[in-house]
């Protein structure tokens, strides 16, 4: 079963092992380090290495989960302005500040490596996808005329995500001109 999928018990003996996990595996990729194996991230947080062979699949699993954990937050809520665009530029804007704060950009650049194939799903994408659907949700119910979840994954999220992983330019202005053009594909 994918990692993802897993839930874990908040607090107790079972969150201190998995803070001390996502940690290790955050510094493993802040270092740099050339090879991250099971063995070494137990090594580093201090537990057996059974412990992440129980949970995890692979280690590109585990990488991916601990990315999607620094790249979104768990009940991260999509803003409510009242207005689609005001709505997409702060959340477009949020982003863009979050990941390219350095320790995002490892954490980015370590998920995209661990990608040895094509998979069916992303937590993060899926994160991001389910804020866009509710921004998107909420306009239509005020009337809006809106562009779909997909075309504002596909021409805001992704370039953003995009630019960092390649180390293009990034900043506040590029969020809001992402945003302007995804809504002028509906005007």
């Amino acid at each position: 079963m994918p990692s993802h999928a897993a839930v874990s018990r908040p607090g107790g003996r079972s969150g201190r092992v998995l803070a001390a996990i996502y940690t290790s595996v955050g510094e493993l990729v802040g270092e740099g380090a050339e090879k991250i194996t099971f063995p070494v991230i137990a090594e580093r947080a201090g537990v057996n290495p059974t412990t992440l062979y129980r949970r995890w699949d692979s280690v590109n699993a585990l990488l991916e989960e601990v990315a999607a954990a620094a790249l979104t937050r768990d009940g991260e809520s999509a803003p409510d302005t009242g207005s689609l665009e005001q709505d997409l530029t702060e959340w477009a804007t949020v982003i863009a500040r979050d990941i390219t704060r350095p320790e995002r950009v490892r954490y980015l650049r370590a998920m995209v490596a661990a990608r040895a194939e094509t998979v069916a799903d992303c937590p993060v994408t899926e994160t991001r996808r389910g804020q866009a659907s509710e921004m998107v949700r909420r306009a239509r119910e005020r009337g809006e005329t809106t562009p779909t979840a997909s075309q504002i994954l596909d021409h805001v999220v992704a370039p953003l995500y995009y630019h960092v992983v390649f180390a293009l330019p990034v900043d506040l202005e590029y969020a809001r001109r992402l945003v302007r053009d995804v809504l002028a594909m509906v005007a």
